[in-house]
């Protein structure tokens, strides 16, 4: 099974649980930007993380 983005980000220490959770209700509530643009908004993370989650996928 893939990793999701926002728990992977989680996993790696970039986000917290309760941010994540943000951003998924984000989603569920109609916004159609990806899981990482909502998340960069809101300034929880930068593109460091996302190369960072990506890093530790291996990718």
């Amino acid at each position: 099974m893939t990793e999701r983005i926002g728990d992977g980000l989680v996993r790696i220490g970039a986000m917290t649980e309760d941010q994540r959770d943000k951003v998924l209700q984000m989603q569920t509530d109609g916004d159609e930007r990806m899981f990482g643009e909502i998340a960069i908004d809101l300034q929880f993370i930068d593109d460091k993380a996302i190369l960072s989650f990506l890093d530790s996928r291996g990718l």
